[in-house]
Protein backbone atom coordinates (compact mmCIF):
# COMPACT_ATOMS: atom_id res chain seq x y z
CA UNK A 1 0.00 0.00 0.00
CA UNK A 2 1.11 3.75 -0.77
CA UNK A 3 2.07 5.48 2.33
CA UNK A 4 1.68 9.67 1.36
CA UNK A 5 3.21 12.33 3.24
CA UNK A 6 1.45 13.32 6.74
CA UNK A 7 1.46 16.89 4.96
CA UNK A 8 -1.48 15.86 2.69
CA UNK A 9 -3.52 14.99 5.01
CA UNK A 10 -5.09 18.22 6.16
CA UNK A 11 -5.87 19.10 2.73
CA UNK A 12 -8.39 15.90 1.66
CA UNK A 13 -11.13 18.78 2.09
CA UNK A 14 -11.73 21.32 0.19
CA UNK A 15 -14.54 24.08 0.50
CA UNK A 16 -14.59 24.83 -3.55
CA UNK A 17 -13.94 20.93 -4.48
CA UNK A 18 -16.72 19.94 -2.01
CA UNK A 19 -18.70 22.29 -3.20
CA UNK A 20 -17.86 20.98 -7.01
CA UNK A 21 -18.65 17.28 -6.22
CA UNK A 22 -22.33 18.32 -5.01
CA UNK A 23 -22.80 20.80 -8.41
CA UNK A 24 -22.02 17.45 -10.13
CA UNK A 25 -23.97 15.51 -9.10
CA UNK A 26 -27.00 17.98 -8.86
CA UNK A 27 -26.30 18.49 -12.22
CA UNK A 28 -26.18 14.84 -12.69
CA UNK A 29 -29.11 14.28 -11.36
CA UNK A 30 -30.78 17.64 -14.18
CA UNK A 31 -30.83 20.81 -12.14
CA UNK A 32 -30.19 23.56 -14.27
CA UNK A 33 -26.71 25.24 -11.61
CA UNK A 34 -26.85 28.62 -10.78
CA UNK A 35 -23.30 28.66 -9.34
CA UNK A 36 -22.75 31.36 -6.52
CA UNK A 37 -19.77 29.59 -5.28
CA UNK A 38 -16.78 30.13 -6.84
CA UNK A 39 -15.63 33.79 -6.60
CA UNK A 40 -14.16 33.36 -10.64
CA UNK A 41 -15.58 36.39 -12.49
CA UNK A 42 -17.88 35.78 -15.43
CA UNK A 43 -16.60 39.32 -16.91
CA UNK A 44 -14.44 39.53 -20.09
CA UNK A 45 -11.11 41.22 -20.22
CA UNK A 46 -10.33 44.04 -21.58
CA UNK A 47 -9.64 43.99 -25.42
CA UNK A 48 -6.47 45.98 -25.67
CA UNK A 49 -5.05 43.28 -22.87
CA UNK A 50 -6.49 40.70 -25.18
CA UNK A 51 -4.60 42.07 -27.79
CA UNK A 52 -1.11 42.32 -26.43
CA UNK A 53 -1.55 38.69 -25.51
CA UNK A 54 -2.79 37.58 -28.97
CA UNK A 55 0.00 39.51 -30.94
CA UNK A 56 2.67 37.75 -28.57
CA UNK A 57 1.09 34.24 -29.51
CA UNK A 58 2.51 35.03 -33.02
CA UNK A 59 5.76 36.10 -31.64
CA UNK A 60 8.20 32.55 -31.38
CA UNK A 61 10.23 34.39 -28.94
CA UNK A 62 8.27 34.54 -26.17
CA UNK A 63 7.67 30.77 -26.43
CA UNK A 64 10.69 29.75 -24.23
CA UNK A 65 11.46 29.71 -20.72
CA UNK A 66 11.19 33.11 -18.73
CA UNK A 67 13.44 33.37 -16.45
CA UNK A 68 13.54 35.66 -13.80
CA UNK A 69 15.79 38.82 -15.50
CA UNK A 70 12.71 38.05 -18.37
CA UNK A 71 10.98 39.86 -15.98
CA UNK A 72 12.16 42.91 -15.71
CA UNK A 73 9.93 45.19 -17.39
CA UNK A 74 6.95 43.66 -15.88
CA UNK A 75 8.40 44.16 -12.37
CA UNK A 76 8.96 48.12 -13.58
CA UNK A 77 4.94 48.09 -14.13
CA UNK A 78 4.06 46.93 -11.05
CA UNK A 79 6.38 48.99 -9.04
CA UNK A 80 5.06 52.04 -10.97
CA UNK A 81 1.43 50.63 -10.37
CA UNK A 82 2.34 50.69 -6.67
CA UNK A 83 4.15 53.95 -5.97
CA UNK A 84 1.70 55.96 -8.04
CA UNK A 85 -1.20 54.45 -6.35
CA UNK A 86 -0.13 54.89 -2.53
CA UNK A 87 2.73 56.93 -3.16
CA UNK A 88 5.92 54.92 -1.37
CA UNK A 89 8.73 54.03 -3.30
CA UNK A 90 9.35 50.48 -4.90
CA UNK A 91 12.86 49.38 -5.96
CA UNK A 92 11.66 46.54 -9.09
CA UNK A 93 15.05 45.05 -8.80
CA UNK A 94 14.61 43.59 -5.23
CA UNK A 95 11.37 44.48 -3.74
CA UNK A 96 9.10 42.84 -6.45
CA UNK A 97 8.40 39.29 -7.44
CA UNK A 98 6.03 38.17 -10.39
CA UNK A 99 3.73 35.31 -9.28
CA UNK A 100 1.53 32.90 -11.20
CA UNK A 101 -1.32 34.19 -9.54
CA UNK A 102 -1.27 35.54 -6.29
CA UNK A 103 -2.84 32.39 -4.27
CA UNK A 104 0.93 30.51 -5.29
CA UNK A 105 2.73 33.40 -3.89
CA UNK A 106 0.79 32.93 -0.17
CA UNK A 107 1.04 29.32 -0.31
CA UNK A 108 5.02 29.31 -1.39
CA UNK A 109 5.47 31.91 1.42
CA UNK A 110 5.27 29.65 4.41
CA UNK A 111 8.33 27.23 3.27
CA UNK A 112 10.69 30.66 3.19
CA UNK A 113 9.35 31.66 6.91
CA UNK A 114 7.88 28.49 8.79
CA UNK A 115 10.20 25.91 10.34
CA UNK A 116 8.56 22.66 11.78
CA UNK A 117 5.79 23.19 14.31
CA UNK A 118 6.13 27.34 14.12
CA UNK A 119 2.59 29.20 14.32
CA UNK A 120 1.22 31.18 11.65
CA UNK A 121 -2.03 33.51 13.13
CA UNK A 122 -4.46 33.10 10.45
CA UNK A 123 -7.83 34.64 10.20
CA UNK A 124 -10.61 32.52 10.83
CA UNK A 125 -12.83 32.70 8.62
CA UNK A 126 -10.08 32.92 5.67
CA UNK A 127 -9.22 31.86 2.58
CA UNK A 128 -8.17 28.38 1.68
CA UNK A 129 -4.77 28.26 0.17
CA UNK A 130 -3.48 30.59 3.33
CA UNK A 131 -3.38 27.54 5.57
CA UNK A 132 -2.78 24.98 2.97
CA UNK A 133 0.71 26.59 2.38
CA UNK A 134 1.65 26.37 6.73
CA UNK A 135 0.56 23.08 6.30
CA UNK A 136 2.59 22.00 3.31
CA UNK A 137 5.93 23.63 5.23
CA UNK A 138 4.79 21.92 8.83
CA UNK A 139 3.63 24.45 10.61
CA UNK A 140 0.97 25.08 13.28
CA UNK A 141 -1.61 27.05 12.62
CA UNK A 142 -3.37 29.64 15.25
CA UNK A 143 -7.20 30.65 14.10
CA UNK A 144 -8.02 34.33 14.67
CA UNK A 145 -11.64 34.51 14.89
CA UNK A 146 -13.73 36.70 13.15
CA UNK A 147 -16.47 37.88 14.68
CA UNK A 148 -19.19 40.31 13.35
CA UNK A 149 -19.64 42.07 16.88
CA UNK A 150 -15.64 43.27 16.24
CA UNK A 151 -16.05 43.85 12.74
CA UNK A 152 -14.74 40.97 11.60
CA UNK A 153 -11.41 42.45 12.44
CA UNK A 154 -9.10 39.90 14.73
CA UNK A 155 -8.19 40.77 18.21
CA UNK A 156 -4.47 41.01 18.56
CA UNK A 157 -4.80 40.98 22.54
CA UNK A 158 -6.07 37.79 22.62
CA UNK A 159 -3.81 35.83 20.91
CA UNK A 160 -1.61 33.40 24.11
CA UNK A 161 1.31 34.14 24.69
CA UNK A 162 1.96 30.47 24.26
CA UNK A 163 1.75 31.14 20.72
CA UNK A 164 2.75 34.37 20.32
CA UNK A 165 6.41 32.44 21.62
CA UNK A 166 6.72 30.02 18.43
CA UNK A 167 4.90 32.77 15.97
CA UNK A 168 6.49 33.57 13.00
CA UNK A 169 4.15 35.33 10.69
CA UNK A 170 0.51 36.74 10.33
CA UNK A 171 -1.78 36.90 7.25
CA UNK A 172 -4.39 39.21 7.20
CA UNK A 173 -6.15 40.31 4.04
CA UNK A 174 -8.70 43.51 3.70
CA UNK A 175 -10.97 43.97 1.66
CA UNK A 176 -11.88 40.51 3.36
CA UNK A 177 -12.90 37.02 1.53
CA UNK A 178 -15.55 35.59 2.68
CA UNK A 179 -17.17 37.73 5.21
CA UNK A 180 -15.96 41.28 2.87
CA UNK A 181 -15.27 43.55 5.76
CA UNK A 182 -12.61 45.87 5.08
CA UNK A 183 -9.96 47.83 7.71
CA UNK A 184 -8.58 51.07 8.14
CA UNK A 185 -5.10 52.59 7.82
CA UNK A 186 -5.18 52.75 12.36
CA UNK A 187 -6.16 49.05 12.04
CA UNK A 188 -3.11 48.18 9.70
CA UNK A 189 -0.69 50.46 11.94
CA UNK A 190 -1.92 48.17 15.36
CA UNK A 191 -1.42 45.07 12.96
CA UNK A 192 2.51 46.37 12.18
CA UNK A 193 3.20 47.28 15.52
CA UNK A 194 2.01 44.39 17.09
CA UNK A 195 4.23 42.27 14.43
CA UNK A 196 7.23 44.24 15.22
CA UNK A 197 6.59 43.56 18.92
CA UNK A 198 6.82 39.69 18.30
CA UNK A 199 8.93 39.46 15.22
CA UNK A 200 6.42 38.34 13.21
CA UNK A 201 6.68 38.03 9.19
CA UNK A 202 3.45 40.58 8.62
CA UNK A 203 1.89 39.09 5.33
CA UNK A 204 -1.66 40.86 3.92
CA UNK A 205 -3.12 39.19 0.88
CA UNK A 206 -5.25 42.37 -1.73
CA UNK A 207 -6.73 40.82 -4.24
CA UNK A 208 -9.49 43.20 -3.96
CA UNK A 209 -7.41 46.48 -3.95
CA UNK A 210 -9.87 47.93 -6.67
CA UNK A 211 -13.08 46.01 -5.51
CA UNK A 212 -14.73 48.86 -3.19
CA UNK A 213 -17.53 50.46 -4.28
CA UNK A 214 -19.07 54.11 -4.18
CA UNK A 215 -20.05 54.58 -0.78
CA UNK A 216 -16.46 53.39 0.65
CA UNK A 217 -13.03 54.87 0.95
CA UNK A 218 -9.87 53.52 -1.11
CA UNK A 219 -8.60 50.25 1.02
CA UNK A 220 -5.14 51.06 2.66
CA UNK A 221 -1.78 49.06 1.28
CA UNK A 222 -0.41 47.56 4.37
CA UNK A 223 2.96 49.05 3.17
CA UNK A 224 1.17 52.28 4.05
CA UNK A 225 1.68 51.26 7.92
CA UNK A 226 5.34 50.18 7.04
CA UNK A 227 6.48 52.49 4.21
CA UNK A 228 10.32 51.33 5.61
CA UNK A 229 8.85 47.93 4.19
CA UNK A 230 10.62 46.71 7.85
CA UNK A 231 8.38 43.24 8.40
CA UNK A 232 5.92 43.48 5.59
CA UNK A 233 4.82 42.03 2.17
CA UNK A 234 1.73 42.40 0.26
CA UNK A 235 0.03 40.17 -2.52
CA UNK A 236 -1.49 41.67 -5.92
CA UNK A 237 -3.07 39.75 -8.24
CA UNK A 238 -5.34 40.65 -11.83
CA UNK A 239 -7.50 38.39 -11.51
CA UNK A 240 -10.02 40.51 -9.99
CA UNK A 241 -9.87 44.18 -11.42
CA UNK A 242 -8.55 42.51 -14.62
CA UNK A 243 -10.87 39.45 -14.63
CA UNK A 244 -7.92 37.83 -15.83
CA UNK A 245 -8.37 34.29 -12.96
CA UNK A 246 -7.42 32.38 -15.71
CA UNK A 247 -4.37 34.11 -16.51
CA UNK A 248 -2.40 33.41 -13.30
CA UNK A 249 -0.88 36.63 -13.11
CA UNK A 250 0.42 38.41 -9.79
CA UNK A 251 2.98 39.70 -7.83
CA UNK A 252 4.26 40.77 -4.35
CA UNK A 253 5.48 43.72 -3.30
CA UNK A 254 7.92 44.48 0.22
CA UNK A 255 10.74 43.73 2.35
CA UNK A 256 13.56 42.65 -0.12
CA UNK A 257 15.07 40.13 2.71
CA UNK A 258 11.51 38.07 1.93
CA UNK A 259 11.13 38.51 -1.76
CA UNK A 260 14.48 36.93 -1.78
CA UNK A 261 13.09 34.17 0.21
CA UNK A 262 10.52 33.92 -1.80
CA UNK A 263 12.11 33.79 -5.14
CA UNK A 264 14.76 31.24 -3.66
CA UNK A 265 11.14 28.78 -3.37
CA UNK A 266 9.82 29.54 -6.49
CA UNK A 267 13.04 29.11 -8.53
CA UNK A 268 12.80 25.31 -7.08
CA UNK A 269 9.36 24.97 -8.33
CA UNK A 270 8.89 27.04 -11.04
CA UNK A 271 9.77 29.32 -13.89
CA UNK A 272 7.87 31.89 -14.57
CA UNK A 273 4.56 33.03 -16.35
CA UNK A 274 4.40 33.50 -19.96
CA UNK A 275 5.70 36.29 -21.46
CA UNK A 276 2.86 36.86 -23.47
CA UNK A 277 0.74 36.96 -20.35
CA UNK A 278 2.95 39.61 -18.50
CA UNK A 279 3.23 42.00 -21.49
CA UNK A 280 -0.85 41.60 -21.44
CA UNK A 281 -0.63 42.20 -17.61
CA UNK A 282 1.51 45.03 -17.96
CA UNK A 283 -1.32 46.49 -20.61
CA UNK A 284 -3.12 46.25 -18.09
CA UNK A 285 -1.47 48.04 -14.96
CA UNK A 286 -0.04 50.82 -17.40
CA UNK A 287 -3.22 51.51 -19.21
CA UNK A 288 -6.44 53.04 -18.88
CA UNK A 289 -8.46 52.24 -15.68
CA UNK A 290 -11.61 52.49 -17.14
CA UNK A 291 -12.23 48.64 -17.65
CA UNK A 292 -11.49 48.46 -13.96
CA UNK A 293 -14.00 51.25 -13.12
CA UNK A 294 -16.73 48.98 -15.00
CA UNK A 295 -15.79 45.72 -13.45
CA UNK A 296 -16.40 47.38 -9.95
CA UNK A 297 -19.76 49.29 -11.42
CA UNK A 298 -20.96 46.01 -12.74
CA UNK A 299 -20.59 44.11 -9.43
CA UNK A 300 -22.10 47.11 -7.68
CA UNK A 301 -25.09 46.58 -9.40
CA UNK A 302 -25.21 42.90 -9.17
CA UNK A 303 -24.70 43.29 -4.84
CA UNK A 304 -27.81 46.04 -4.78
CA UNK A 305 -30.18 43.03 -7.19
CA UNK A 306 -28.93 40.33 -4.84
CA UNK A 307 -29.34 42.30 -1.36
CA UNK A 308 -33.19 43.75 -2.63
CA UNK A 309 -34.04 40.26 -3.88
CA UNK A 310 -32.76 38.23 -0.57
CA UNK A 311 -34.59 41.02 1.25
CA UNK A 312 -37.87 40.46 -0.74
CA UNK A 313 -37.95 36.71 0.50
CA UNK A 314 -37.57 37.45 3.95
CA UNK A 315 -33.98 37.25 4.30
CA UNK A 316 -31.92 39.94 6.04
CA UNK A 317 -28.31 40.56 4.63
CA UNK A 318 -26.00 43.28 5.40
CA UNK A 319 -24.64 45.59 2.15
CA UNK A 320 -21.13 44.75 1.52
CA UNK A 321 -18.80 47.77 0.71
CA UNK A 322 -16.36 46.10 -1.19
CA UNK A 323 -15.36 42.64 -2.51
CA UNK A 324 -17.44 40.67 -4.78
CA UNK A 325 -19.63 38.70 -2.06
CA UNK A 326 -21.86 38.34 -0.06
CA UNK A 327 -21.86 37.39 3.90
CA UNK A 328 -24.85 35.87 4.78
CA UNK A 329 -25.93 34.47 8.20
CA UNK A 330 -27.84 31.65 7.70
CA UNK A 331 -31.77 31.85 7.81
CA UNK A 332 -33.34 31.77 11.56
CA UNK A 333 -35.54 28.41 10.49
CA UNK A 334 -32.04 26.28 9.55
CA UNK A 335 -30.87 24.42 12.26
CA UNK A 336 -28.11 22.10 10.76
CA UNK A 337 -24.61 22.91 9.31
CA UNK A 338 -23.91 25.35 6.78
CA UNK A 339 -22.46 22.29 4.70
CA UNK A 340 -25.64 20.82 4.69
CA UNK A 341 -27.63 23.76 3.75
CA UNK A 342 -25.72 24.35 0.65
CA UNK A 343 -25.67 20.50 -0.23
CA UNK A 344 -29.43 20.44 0.57
CA UNK A 345 -29.54 23.74 -1.61
CA UNK A 346 -27.88 22.78 -4.60
CA UNK A 347 -29.74 19.78 -4.95
CA UNK A 348 -33.26 20.44 -4.92
CA UNK A 349 -32.57 24.08 -6.37
CA UNK A 350 -29.51 24.06 -8.39
CA UNK A 351 -28.42 27.37 -6.68
CA UNK A 352 -24.79 26.59 -5.47
CA UNK A 353 -23.22 28.80 -2.55
CA UNK A 354 -20.17 28.15 -0.73
CA UNK A 355 -20.45 27.38 3.44
CA UNK A 356 -19.19 29.45 5.80
CA UNK A 357 -17.23 26.43 7.48
CA UNK A 358 -15.62 25.86 4.17
CA UNK A 359 -13.32 29.49 5.30
CA UNK A 360 -12.71 28.64 9.11
CA UNK A 361 -14.35 27.43 12.41
CA UNK A 362 -15.48 30.59 12.89
CA UNK A 363 -17.55 30.99 9.47
CA UNK A 364 -20.30 28.18 10.62
CA UNK A 365 -23.61 29.88 10.48
CA UNK A 366 -22.65 32.04 7.33
CA UNK A 367 -23.05 31.29 3.61
CA UNK A 368 -20.91 33.56 1.30
CA UNK A 369 -22.62 34.49 -2.17
CA UNK A 370 -20.22 34.69 -5.11
CA UNK A 371 -21.61 37.97 -7.19
CA UNK A 372 -20.90 36.39 -10.97
CA UNK A 373 -24.18 36.06 -12.69
CA UNK A 374 -25.87 38.70 -14.06
CA UNK A 375 -29.07 40.73 -11.80
CA UNK A 376 -32.03 38.85 -13.63
CA UNK A 377 -30.06 35.40 -12.88
CA UNK A 378 -29.70 36.53 -8.98
CA UNK A 379 -32.78 37.40 -8.65
CA UNK A 380 -33.73 34.15 -9.70
CA UNK A 381 -31.62 32.09 -7.14
CA UNK A 382 -33.33 33.97 -4.41
CA UNK A 383 -37.02 33.16 -5.68
CA UNK A 384 -35.48 29.42 -5.92
CA UNK A 385 -34.03 30.16 -2.35
CA UNK A 386 -37.55 31.35 -1.00
CA UNK A 387 -39.15 27.95 -2.46
CA UNK A 388 -36.15 26.17 -0.86
CA UNK A 389 -36.93 27.99 2.65
CA UNK A 390 -40.73 27.27 2.22
CA UNK A 391 -40.21 23.79 1.94
CA UNK A 392 -37.85 23.26 4.97
CA UNK A 393 -40.96 25.36 6.66
CA UNK A 394 -43.61 23.42 6.11
CA UNK A 395 -41.51 19.96 7.12
CA UNK A 396 -40.93 21.42 10.66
Amino acid sequence: MIQFANRIQPLASNVFADMDRAKAQARNNGKDIIDLSLGSSDLPVAEHIIQVIEKALHDRTTHGYLLYNGTREFRETAAKWYSDRFGIAVDPDTEVLQLIGSQEGTAHLPLAILNPGDFALLLDPGYPSHAGGVYLAGGQIYPMPLLAQKQFLPVFADIPDSVLSQAKMMVLSYPHNPTTATATLSFFQEAVAFCREHNLVLVHDFPYVDMFFEEAEPPPSILQADPDKTISIEFFTLSKSYNMGGFRIGFAIGNQEIIKALRQIKAVVDFNQYLGILNGAIAALSGSSECVAETVKTFQTRRDALIAALHNIGWEVAKPQATMYLWAKLPELWHKSSVEFCTQLVHETGVALSPGSGFGKSGEGYVRFALVQEPAVLELAATKISEFLQSVSSKQ
